[in-house]
């Protein structure tokens, strides 16, 4: 049996929603902004890429690249904007 490269096996499965949801979710509880904004940036790449987004947004290409960066600093607008082209939302709950 062969075996698929890592980031393969990825895009796949983050293609779908839940799978993308459990990811950032993980991504999250990790702590680490960057460690977020870089699933996010994968997320993103499953679903299209980074142009995809920029044309179902208001955000310009290189915004995005630089919003989904380990040095990235979204709006919430812009994050919302972002999590809502890939079929998720943001959401808060008791700890």
């Amino acid at each position: 049996m062969k075996s698929r490269p890592y980031k393969e096996s990825l895009m796949k499965a983050l293609q779908d929603t839940h799978e993308a949801a459990h990811y950032l979710s993980a991504a999250i509880e990790e702590g680490d902004e960057a460690v977020f904004l870089l699933a996010l940036r994968d997320v993103v790449e499953a679903r299209g890429g980074v142009g995809a987004l920029a044309e179902k947004t208001s955000l310009n290409r290189e915004n995005l690249y630089s919003l989904l960066s380990e040095k990235g600093n979204p709006r919430l607008d812009s994050l919302n904007a972002i999590l809502h082209e890939v079929g998720l939302k943001m959401s808060v709950e008791a700890a």
